[in-house]
């Protein structure tokens, strides 16, 4: 969320930001604020007016009453009940236009940082690099969910009658693996000085619409009927809320942390093909990491955060690419984020499977997270990573390792997690 002296000073720049994001049609929500803004100040302005005006008159009617002139006290009492009633009267709509205000500066999109590459959505994401040499073997690699059906470790038609469309049993070897992989990347990013969390799996709304735009929320986020609680997309959610209306003292930042949590998504929308299995999902569990720093070292821990993914994914032998988002293709409240792509050999192509953000003090300002530096309180930057999440990574991890044979090999980094072996050997 902008501070409303940024549009009030700046709405030409708002204004070009929101053409750059494609969305027009937000266009006419600057001069409308703007308009509520300015009938704010002046609400403030005649109401702090009529109470000293107020403090004036009780002096008078003291005087008056000392006097004994008990009648021109009368008067001032109902100029004073008077200015009672204005006030209460402004003071009534200076919330009702103080709501309106945040709900539009809600709305209105971040300034997007000027090294983002302007397109209107994700098919215009701009490939950054690539690491590891992609390889598609001389065989032909199954889909994902006969990979793993081959361990007898998929089990879609046993959740589908338990939950619906969107669930999943996982079993055997492959649900071990999934376990391993979390477990290596808990130890992977503590190793490199986070700190390790379980969060809470639900959050109040306060915390909701601080960590996200409306659009997200409508499109990802569970409600808990009858209670003002939802279920977390991500930990990042309730991590980023963990300092809800704190004021952090410049020498405890950066703070760096890693989380564990399982993730409750709607998904909407129709699917094609390559996204059955376990890929579109509406519950998987991820490793995330999560930083609260200084608004000057925010760039340096953007470039860090992308690196510890793609650091992690080429230690278990695994392709990937990183791809710039576009202007269109970026949340309202991001500055500038990167997608991690890993290579699938069976579609010769990479897919996403995790996403670095740097939200600005976009999240801070809606959440009230401030620091108190040596020149005065200002609010923190915050930046969100995936670390990994199966079981969409699990499909990456499958494909790069499956052998002809049929067997998948395990990666050194992964053995210690998978009780020693080296390969996993199918049932089917």
């Amino acid at each position: 969320m902008l501070d409303i002296k940024f549009v009030r000073n700046n709405p030409d720049v708002v204004k070009e930001n929101i053409k750059k994001k494609f969305q027009d049609e937000k266009l006419p929500l600057v001069d409308e604020v703007l308009e509520l803004d300015k009938e704010n100040r002046n609400i403030k302005q005649e109401v702090e007016g009529l109470r000293a005006e107020r403090n004036k008159i009780s002096k008078q009617i003291g005087a008056c009453m000392a006097q004994g002139k008990r009648e021109e006290a009368e008067e001032y009492k109902k100029q004073v009940a008077a200015n009672a009633d204005r006030v209460e009267e402004l003071s009534a709509r200076e919330k009702e236009v103080e709501e309106k205000i945040l709900k539009i500066m809600m709305t209105i999109p971040n300034i997007i940082d000027p090294s983002v590459p302007i397109g209107k959505d994700d098919s215009q994401n701009v490939e950054i690099e690539k690491f590891g040499e992609p390889k598609v073997p001389d065989f032909e690699i199954p889909y994902h969910a006969d990979i793993m059906k081959s361990f007898d470790g998929l089990d879609l038609d046993a959740a589908g009658r338990v939950a619906g469309n969107g669930f999943y049993y996982l079993k055997g070897d492959i649900a071990r693996l999934h376990s391993a992989v979390l477990a290596y990347a808990r130890d992977f990013m503590i190793n490199r000085g986070f700190t390790y969390y379980i969060p809470p799996f639900m959050i109040r709304s306060s915390v909701v619409t601080g960590v996200m735009s409306f659009a997200e929320m409508d499109a990802m986020m569970y409600k808990i009927e009858g209670e003002d609680l939802y279920l977390i997309g991500t930990s990042e959610h309730s991590m980023i809320g963990k300092f809800i209306d704190q004021v952090l003292d410049e020498q405890e930042l950066p703070q760096t942390l890693t989380s564990y949590s399982p993730c409750f998504r709607k998904e909407k929308g129709a699917h094609g093909i390559e996204e059955r299995g376990v890929y579109r999902i509406h519950q998987f569990e991820k490793q995330e990491m999560i930083v609260v720093c200084k608004p000057e070292d925010s760039k340096y821990w953007y470039e860090q955060l992308w690196k510890n993914t793609v650091d992690l994914f080429r230690s278990m032998d695994i392709p990937v690419r990183t791809l710039e988002c576009c202007s269109g293709d970026l949340a309202d409240l991001k500055v500038k984020s990167c997608d991690v792509e890993a290579w699938s050999p069976r579609q010769k192509k990479y897919f996403e499977v995790g996403s670095c953000s740097n939200l600005g003090d976009a999240q801070a300002r809606r959440l009230k997270i401030r620091v108190n530096g040596k020149d005065g309180k200002y609010f923190a930057h915050t930046l969100n990573n995936t670390v990994v999440a199966p079981p969409r990574m699990l499909i990456a991890f499958l494909e790069n390792h499956l052998q002809e044979d049929g067997t998948v090999t395990i990666p050194e980094v992964l053995r210690p997690y998978m009780g020693g072996a080296e390969k996993l050997i199918p049932k089917k």
